[in-house]
């Protein structure tokens, strides 16, 4: 894209909005031509001086410049319409900048030797050091030329373009005053407006409602109807006009930028920089507005769109307006390799339907299948030969709709001649390979065996594969007996209008199974992980300091809050994020280990405590690797190296405190038991009873095979989900009519995972609870009490409700993606 802007741009003045660019005597004459042929095609001559601007010496006075011009060779002024004879001995008083120098006097003809005026022209710019100017004496018209960079009319100068100009990462194109982020430090209006369901009378300008400033409301609410404002009506229904003037105020008010204004010039009062510290923060950069350039860039265009604008189109729309591009014969010459490349990438980025994603997304905001796709996507575009691709999950996130389109991408890197390995659990890929590579048969110590290795069709026959079994229906993820019903609770979100989302009332029944299906891009992280998980957070928690960071997607309300009694988000973040933070300390298995080693004969003799057992406080652990079994070797111009502990062997505890044994193991080896193993060695123990109960929680969940120290370093993003939701389900005598939020919590899950995590969302439901889940897997999905399927599409074509019901309504939708796919697992 920089490239295609630098070479094929045009740049339009920002002041008059005319194309700048450098003149010749040729595009002059050009001009001359298209004037000399009107619509009728009578017009064949003009009468016209050629000009040229006087150029102004600060210390010369004008009869000083008139003289220098006598010597030069040249005879008349121009001024203001009227000719001048530099041979006049009483020349009136003129001002420096209206003066123009006369070159030539004539007749333009068309078709004709103009050899004369292109001499004229030549002299022109010659003796102005690069500007002409041609003025039509019947039209009394000036039309200016130049041989620089900049806007003839206006005289501003403007950058060649060049790809750097485009680069936010160079200082050369990045805006200045942001630095290439887009972001800048001002008043953040999220915090201005914290809630946007306020009216403007009820308070909704945060910093008016405090006594001290309550005279800017006042002045608001005296002239508010004089300028229709609407100030009993919710924030977020005001229209743009509105909102425009309550920020930057009229001549009756001031707006809230002025008044912000006005705190900062008393800033140097510490009270006044501490009232204006708590409405600053990160936002649009005002410079820029958020393009990360410099104005320059803006000012550049292909077909009437900047860089900018073509960037925070979808992939669909810049692959449509590439698509159909127009550019002269001159200009595509010139792009057309260009072309094929951009072109040839955005058909791959549609190609694995990423169609609904921005350009200019932050990748930090994607899915990790939106991330793996796309650099699958720049795979594609190098057109390797001979490689081998590597896939973790590329299905992830994807809508089973979709799964055709990601299997014909590996076909064609397949087909040209690369390998394609994948790591997946997904039926349609499974059937689609050439050769299966099952592992197992079970996980942790038990699995890591090759169980089988050939087609499809052969797995199915297997009778060591539990996956053969299931893609068979030897083994089923099995349809509920029955919908629960009685429960008339529900969650009624109104008017959630965020990102595409159009305005949708959306009711989720609560003490149920609940799913939000629909394909990629449809709505449903929108809705739930930005406007209906942040407002029952601020509403439920609104005590927490680090709930104030939430910030409520657009809705017009949330009602049926009282129906639950707090929200938890279990999603795949790690549990921790040193090698100390393991499953025993997260689900507090650990506190009753440390108890039992303190409880022992020869811990007792010793005076050791619970706390000589944690390596989280110095009494007992390693006090060179101070608990964490490694040591950081700093290399400095090079990566850190990390070493396991010379003093402890990794072991993380002092030896004095490893001598110490229960049952005849050490606080080491006992954290060494995997889940599995732990629950045989503290069954016979009626002191460990309670630890017993906790850790057959995690066995459930099907992490039997993760052992009780394993650094949460080391887990993946499904296993550190799952022991969350073992945390959450050790607690159920104090749970109840909590809402649990899962996002995707198939990932990673085989399928004999994913029966056992449904018997686990089936036991928070029992003990009261509701469970809400994002879902693309259908073993899911047809589990579930109720079906909410957002689309029909994906980006702006998505964001309404299709569906709504059990799946067995869902399955009969024949405007539901979801539900044209469900059918086949409701067989």
């Amino acid at each position: 894209l920089r490239i295609l802007f630098a070479r094929v741009g045009k740049t339009y003045c920002y002041n008059c909005g005319k194309v700048v660019q450098k003149d010749s005597i040729q595009t002059i004459l050009e001009k001359l031509n298209q004037l000399a042929a009107d619509e009728t095609g009578a017009k064949d001559e003009i009468k016209l001086y050629i000009l040229f601007p006087l150029q102004l010496h600060p210390k010369a006075t004008v009869k000083q410049e008139i003289e220098n011009l006598k010597k030069q060779g040249f005879v008349r002024l121009f001024c203001k319409g009227q000719l001048i004879e530099l041979s006049d001995k009483l020349l009136p008083k003129i001002c420096k900048s209206d003066i123009s120098i006369v070159v030539d006097r004539i007749i333009y003809r068309k078709n004709e030797n103009n050899n004369r005026i292109a001499d004229s022209i030549e002299t022109a710019f010659k003796a102005s050091g690069g500007y002409a100017t041609i003025h039509l004496v019947e039209e009394q018209k000036d039309l200016r030329f130049n041989q620089h960079f900049n806007c003839a009319d206006c005289g501003i100068d403007y950058e060649t373009p060049d790809p750097r100009l485009f680069s936010f990462n160079s200082p050369f194109g990045a805006c200045p005053v942001c630095q290439g982020f887009g972001r800048s430090i001002g008043i953040d209006l999220n915090l201005v407006i914290p809630d946007r369901t306020k009216t403007i009378s009820q308070g909704a300008i945060l910093p008016w409602t405090t006594p001290k400033w309550k005279k800017y409301l006042d002045d608001l609410l005296a002239v508010a109807d004089k300028h229709d404002i609407r100030v009993n009506v919710p924030f977020f229904e005001l229209t743009e006009i509105e909102v425009n003037l309550l920020l930057n105020g009229t001549e009756d008010f001031d707006g809230v930028y002025d008044f912000f204004r006005h705190i900062e010039r008393k800033s140097y009062k510490i009270h006044y920089r501490y009232f204006l510290s708590r409405f600053r923060g990160y936002t649009v950069c005002e410079m820029c507005n958020g393009s990360r350039l410099r104005r320059e860039a803006a000012c550049i265009k292909v077909e009437e769109k900047s860089i900018s604008e073509i960037v925070r189109m979808t992939v669909s729309e810049a692959y449509s307006f590439f698509e159909n591009l127009k550019l002269t014969k001159f200009e595509f010459d010139i792009a057309r390799r260009v072309l094929e490349e951009i072109k040839r990438r955005l058909k791959y980025l549609v190609d694995i339907n990423v169609t609904y994603l921005s350009l200019d997304r932050l990748t930090s905001t994607l899915s990790g299948g939106e991330s793996q796709r796309i650099n699958l996507a720049t795979s594609l575009g190098s057109s390797l030969v001979g490689s081998m691709y590597v896939l973790d999950e590329p299905s992830i996130g994807l809508h089973p709709r979709d799964n055709s389109k990601l299997i014909d991408i590996l076909k064609s890197l397949r087909n040209i001649g690369n390998t394609v390995i994948v790591v997946e659990h997904d039926r349609d890929m499974m059937r689609a390979a050439d050769t299966i590579v099952d592992l197992g048969p079970g996980a942790g110590d038990k699995g890591g065996s090759i169980v089988f290795t050939g087609t499809y069709d052969n797995i199915l026959k297997s009778d060591d594969s539990i996956t053969g079994k299931y893609l068979g229906s030897k083994l089923e993820i099995p349809l509920p007996v029955k919908h629960r019903t009685g429960s008339t609770k529900e969650l009624i979100i109104n008017g959630a209008s965020q990102h595409n989302l159009k305005n949708i009332n959306v009711k989720i029944p609560l003490n149920k199974f609940v799913c939000i299906t629909g394909v990629s891009g449809s709505g449903k992280s929108t809705l739930v992980m930005e406007v209906l998980y942040p407002a029952l957070k601020k509403l439920k928690q609104s005590t927490t300091p680090e709930v104030t960071e939430y910030i409520v997607g657009k809705v017009k309300s949330i009602s049926g809050t009282e129906f639950i009694s707090d929200v938890e988000l279990v999603d795949q973040s790690p549990i921790g994020r040193t090698p100390r933070s393991n499953p025993a300390t997260y689900i507090k298995i650990f506190d009753i280990i440390r108890d039992l080693f303190a409880k022992t004969q020869s811990a007792k003799i010793h005076g050791y405590t619970p706390g000589h057992f944690s390596f989280n406080v110095p009494n007992g652990r390693c006090d060179v690797c101070e608990g964490s079994g490694m040591q950081v070797i700093e290399m400095q111009f090079l990566a850190d190296l990390l070493l396991t502990c010379d003093a402890c062997k990794g072991k993380r505890f002092k030896k004095e405190v490893l001598d110490i044994k229960y049952r005849n193991k050490n606080i080491n080896e006992v954290l060494n038991l995997t889940v599995t193993e732990a629950i045989m060695f503290f069954t016979h123990d009626v002191a460990a009873r309670r630890a017993v109960k906790l850790l057959k929680v995690l066995d459930d969940v099907g992490l039997g095979y993760i052992r009780l120290g394993q650094p949460a370093t080391t887990l993946s993003g499904g296993e550190a989900q799952r022991i969350k939701l073992a945390a959450h389900l050790t607690q159920q005598e104090i749970l109840g009519n909590k809402l649990f939020i899962f996002d995707e919590p198939t990932t990673g899950l085989h399928f004999d995972d994913i029966s056992k995590l449904i018997k686990c969302f089936n036991s928070l439901i029992d003990c009261g609870n509701s469970v809400l889940i994002i879902e693309h897997n259908m073993d899911v999905i047809k589990c579930a009490d109720w079906i909410i399927d957002l689309g029909p599409e994906a980006g702006n074509e998505g964001g309404y409700v299709v569906a709504v019901g059990t799946p067995e309504e869902i399955a009969q939708n024949k405007f539901s993606h979801t539900g044209k796919i469900l059918n086949n697992y409701l067989r």
